[in-house]
């Protein structure tokens, strides 16, 4: 059996919403009830994090970007991080004494009613909010503060 690397203490959180400020929101798998933005750690230190971004959201949404109808453009890094206790249930996929994530803030317009085809390793339901709502039905308090911030920057 090989043993996956520890994972990398550096993540994105993008926020995919529509011109009408609509948030997509995604079920955590093995967290049932936790729902989230699209998340996850770099693959590699040097990684650029507009490259993660793009990672995740395809794997974790099947949405491509860099398409002429959702062009990179439309992928914004909105310069914010976040420095958060990584939760102890999760804590065993990094190296010993890592407590700590630094999470770099992305948004993404999509066109209203772009597909979504969730990965059922990691998702099991979507909705589509007004972020308000969406920002109130995260559990994680840093999503919910960069969707409460989605007016500033959409």
């Amino acid at each position: 059996m090989t043993t996956r690397p520890p994972k990398i203490p550096e993540s994105v959180l993008v926020v995919i919403h529509t011109g009408e400020l609509e948030v997509l929101l995604i079920e955590r798998a093995d967290q049932p009830g936790f729902w989230q933005s699209v998340t996850g750690s770099k693959d590699a230190l040097d990684e650029p994090n507009a490259i993660t971004a793009q990672r995740e959201v395809f794997e974790e949404t099947g949405i491509v970007i860099g398409l002429p109808e959702l062009p990179l453009a439309n992928l914004r890094d909105w310069q914010l991080r976040n420095v958060y206790e990584i939760y102890p249930v999760w804590r065993h996929r990094y190296a010993p004494g890592v407590t700590h994530n630094t999470e770099h803030v992305f948004g993404l317009r999509v066109p209203r009613g772009t597909a979504v085809t969730l990965s059922s390793r990691e998702h099991t339901a979507l909705v589509w909010l007004p972020w308000r709502d969406a920002a109130d039905k995260c559990f994680s308090p840093s999503n919910a503060e960069a969707i409460l911030q989605l007016p500033r920057f959409a």
